[in-house]
């Protein structure tokens, strides 16, 4: 079955249909990852996107039951030039065509994705319709330009745990505030011991400090950051009260509450390859990425903050710590492991302040 692609600016694709039938629209972004479309289509900070994959070939490993980063997939389409219908891998289970028919994600191959992560990149993402229902371009481009802002949306909501749970450990006891956490960051805390309380982002302040953590972590998850004023204000409360770490959306909101600003980037970073400094160290660390919003730089100065890691593809806040306060945060997944684990000390350096806070 024939699937179309349109772009609010009037570009199009069209394709062949794998997945679910139907039309869904969203924000068209590109990832430039070789491996990983499965924690792609299950990380709930995709949640509202059509997902273009640069890598050519998608689905030859197939969907195994182990690498699930969420319950479910948020992806509202997917886009590959070549769709792979005979995985072979020992750990498949089933192939993507099936996760995206579970699912009920749209999906399209035969797209020249380098002629459109191209376009993307120069133009910058936009919004997008996904359909196997019409052959109505003009139709599906009008769709297009009728949706929804990325930024008036809050989908913050759809993938946020509604109630508080715990995951047992005879560590410190972490209080995990889930915006969408993948599940490799509980992975991580996991195998440090941690106790973890995961909560809704709608806590309040007093209801954290009830439940005496050594920690605080804010998870990644999708959207505007500006869209989760609730949190911000809690996260403000906290500082100085309590040692926090934040990655991604967590990252943002952290800087947010100490008094800096987020812009929307042209086109964002997404992909497990993407090199980023530690200023402290000097040490370069090849990372995976999932936003679309950054840290203003300049709105920094002024604020006792110091910049720890840079993006060494467009000089952008890759990492903040406050300067005497028990306060880190990283704006990439170091919890991802694109092939190198180097990136796993930071959650060592989150023990770490939780520790010295403790040992005063």
């Amino acid at each position: 079955m024939k699937a179309i692609l349109a772009l609010e600016d009037g570009t199009f694709f069209v394709g062949k249909a794998f997945g679910v039938e139907g039309e869904r629209w969203g924000e068209a972004v590109f990832n430039t990852g070789m491996t990983g479309y499965q924690e792609v289509l299950t990380d709930p900070s995709y949640c509202g996107q059509i997902v273009v994959m640069t890598y050519p070939l998608i689905g030859n490993y197939g969907i195994n039951r182990n690498d699930y980063e969420a319950a479910a997939s948020f992806v509202r389409g997917f886009v590959v030039r070549e769709e792979c219908d005979r995985p072979s891998n020992w750990r498949a289970s089933y192939r993507i065509e099936d996760f995206l028919a579970k699912e009920g994600v749209v999906g399209i191959s035969g797209v020249d994705t380098r002629a459109l992560t191209r376009h993307l990149r120069n133009f910058g993402t936009m919004r997008a319709v996904i359909s196997t229902e019409t052959g109505n371009i003009e139709e599906l481009i009008a769709k297009a330009r009728a949706c929804p802002d990325f930024s008036e949306q809050e989908m913050v909501p759809e993938v946020a745990a509604k109630e508080s749970y715990t995951i047992s450990g005879d560590g410190p006891r972490v209080v995990l505030v889930d915006f969408g956490s993948k599940q490799n960051i509980i992975r991580r805390l996991k195998g440090r011991r941690c106790e973890i309380v995961v909560v809704s982002p709608y806590i309040k302040k007093e209801e954290i400090m009830n439940l005496n953590p050594h920690g605080v972590f804010l998870s990644n998850g999708p959207g505007d950051p500006a869209n989760v004023p609730y949190a911000i204000d809690t996260t403000k409360e906290l500082v100085g009260k309590v040692p926090m770490f934040g990655i991604c959306l967590g990252h943002q909101v952290i800087a947010l509450a100490l008094g800096a600003k987020t812009y929307k980037m042209k086109f964002g970073h997404r992909g497990a390859n993407h090199p980023v400094k530690d200023l402290i160290t000097g040490k370069v660390y090849i990372t995976s990425h999932n936003h679309g919003f950054s840290v203003d730089e300049e709105s920094l100065k002024g604020l006792d903050v110091s910049v720890t890691h840079r993006n060494l593809n467009d000089d952008t806040v890759e990492g903040i710590r406050h300067n005497n306060l028990p306060i880190m945060a990283i704006q990439y997944h170091p919890e991802a492991s694109p092939g190198p684990q180097e990136s796993d000390y930071l959650f060592d350096d989150f023990m770490d302040l939780m520790q010295q806070r403790e040992g005063k």
